[in-house]
């Protein structure tokens, strides 16, 4: 395994320990089965029920994965004796977060693949975070585990390009692969926050990271082997989005986009939710990010760490 700036051996220890406990190699960065593809599937707000969402998350999987089945394509992802996290993104409340039923559609299909529901375990920057947003806290039983990380960091920061910062025990030791599962929207300094922006909450000082338009900070936060190295999946709720007053909800910004989107490649999945949002603007006569001053340049920043294609070139959108 090979170290990367600012990384300790104590960091790619921890790393080598839980990819052994879980029985299987560490995957590397920019290593996505399908690099440069998002899949889409329609769901729109109106009858959202239980089967309508795990329709379209499997549809969206299918398409981002290549596969017939989405239970199969994830099953190429995580391993049963994988203990799977999955990072929600629930600062906007219970108007701008993944939707419970969503979220456990997923949960359904990761189950369906083999991963045992005790092994997946729903996360956020804290419980009252995940309870605002509709979810149902739960530390043992259940379908799948449900908590805040409520503090419970690492004793000692660890360092990854320019950020320097303790990292959410669920990425640097319970989990053994990760789910970045964001929302659709724009934010005030870092222009876009869908997928690599989540990561924010998973270290305890991201105050100290909003300057420069949040460049270098996303990626080098994501660049992390304690994520880099777990993170398999990233899913958007975009039955609901947002272009304008994020990253909290805001009610004249927000538009009815009607999809869920997958993709194995984490920064590809941002390039398309800046596509999606400056559409939007554009609609609306509003400028775009980057004329607002607000350009996600974080998203070429991860691109050239290696994390995934920031090509508006070489981004393929398979929809449902």
């Amino acid at each position: 395994m090979t170290r990367g700036p600012g990384h300790t051996r104590r960091d790619l220890a921890k790393l080598a320990a839980a990819s052994l406990l879980a029985g299987r190699s560490v995957v590397a960065a920019g290593t996505s089965p399908r690099p440069g593809v998002i899949g889409t599937a329609p769901l729109a707000a109106e009858g959202l029920d239980r089967a309508a969402a795990l329709a379209a998350m499997e549809r969206s999987l299918q398409r981002a994965l290549g596969v017939d089945r989405a239970a199969a394509g994830l099953a190429g992802l995580f391993s049963a004796s994988d203990t799977v996290g999955i990072k929600l993104s629930c600062l906007g409340g219970p108007r701008l977060s993944p939707r419970v039923v969503l979220v456990e559609a997923l949960v359904d299909l990761l189950a369906e693949a083999g991963v045992p529901r005790s092994r997946i375990v729903v996360f956020e920057r804290s419980s009252r975070e995940l309870e605002r947003a509709g979810f149902e806290i739960r530390r043992s039983g259940g379908p799948y585990l449900c908590r805040g990380t409520d503090n419970q960091w690492d004793r000692e920061p660890s360092t990854s390009g320019s950020i320097g910062s303790c990292f959410a025990r669920e990425v640097s030791t319970t989990c053994t692969a990760l789910i970045s599962f964001g929302v659709v929207k724009d934010h005030d300094f870092a222009g876009v926050s869908a997928g690599l922006k989540n990561w924010y909450g998973a270290i305890h000082n991201p105050n100290k990271y909003h300057g420069t338009n949040c460049d270098p900070y996303v990626a080098d936060v994501v660049r992390h082997p304690f994520i880099a190295g777990k993170l398999r999946l990233t899913v958007l709720d975009g039955v609901a989005a947002q272009c304008q007053g994020g990253p909290a909800f805001f009610a004249g910004g927000q538009f009815p986009l009607g999809l869920v989107a997958a993709s194995a490649d984490p920064v590809v999945a941002d390039l398309w939710a800046w596509r999606v949002i400056d559409a939007e603007r554009a609609r609306r006569g509003l400028a775009s990010l980057r004329v607002d001053g607000r350009e996600p340049a974080f998203i070429a920043t991860a691109a050239r760490y290696g994390l995934g294609v920031g090509d508006t070139s070489r981004l393929k959108v398979v929809e449902g």
